[in-house]
């Protein structure tokens, strides 16, 4: 075959779940190991080569956790609202299994940002929970996470609730650069961003690697268990649909017999027109 003959990739190649499926068989062994080395490098430059905190001493450590899980949230809702257009105008036929699979992940990572943040904020702070902007607008996510959760479990048609499910969370999406820019909007007791920000990162090398190293592997985690959300869903609706087609076979035949019985023996069943 030549280059001239070769296709070029493109995401609708992956409109077919049966070659979805095939591919995630290929990748999802290579993924696991790289994301256990990733977290293996990544737990390791944290504790032995990260430094404490002069001020903070070892409770800097929970950085480490509380930062990668912040950004996963925030990312998460990005492939949901990339789902979400996917599913309302390209129509594509996996955007909303997309979506709806990183809708848990989602909360997972609000909830652990939001948990370690808190343990985090104690010894800093001196309370675990304060009503400023970076706080709420994380709780907000988690609320707004929970309630597409249960929107989809509300509609029992994929398609109804797929639909629905994108229009919400296109509404959503404002709350993302509430949360990214709160601290820079409003003057609260979060600290300011120092890694994403336009005059570079604010924190010296040896923290700022090992947390991009474990951001690296939470990536990799959301990326694993998302594929394996995404087949799950898969299979789930085959046997749906495989159900559904039993139930109007036995229904039909049901009716068959119905209609066999009520007709006088000897006589056709009355056809119409």
């Amino acid at each position: 075959m030549t280059d001239t003959q070769k296709k070029s990739f493109s995401i609708w190649d992956l409109a077919n779940p049966t070659r979805f499926l095939s591919i995630l068989d290929k990748i999802m062994t290579p993924l696991v190991i790289l994301t256990v080395v990733a977290f293996a490098a990544g737990l390791y430059l944290t504790f032995f080569y990260a430094p404490d905190d002069y001020q903070q001493g070892a409770t800097v450590k929970i950085m480490f956790i509380h930062v990668p899980a912040a950004w996963l949230a925030m990312f998460a809702y990005m492939v949901m609202t990339i789902g979400s257009l996917g599913t309302l105008i390209w129509k594509h036929p996996l955007a909303d299994v997309s979506a709806k699979a990183a809708g848990p992940l989602g909360a997972a990572f609000t909830f652990v940002s939001l948990v370690t943040g808190s343990l985090w904020g104690k010894p800093m702070w001196g309370t675990w929970w304060v009503w400023d902007a970076r706080l709420t607008s994380m709780l907000v996510l988690l609320i707004i996470y929970l309630g597409l959760m249960a929107l989809w479990r509300t509609i029992d048609d994929p398609i109804r609730a797929g639909k629905a499910a994108a229009i919400l969370t296109l509404v959503g999406f404002i709350n993302i650069p509430i949360i990214k820019f709160s601290v820079d909007w409003w003057s609260t007791l979060h600290q300011p961003a120092s890694v994403l920000t336009l005059d570079g990162p604010k924190i010296h090398a040896s923290i700022l690697i090992p947390l991009l190293v474990m951001a690296f592997a939470f990536t990799l985690l959301f990326t694993a268990l998302h594929f394996k959300a995404m087949k799950n869903e898969i299979l789930r609706r085959r046997i749906r649909t495989m159900q559904m087609q039993a139930a109007r076979s036995v229904a039909s035949g049901n009716g068959a017999v119905a209609a066999s019985r009520a007709t006088p023996s000897g006589q056709k069943p009355a056809t119409t027109h």
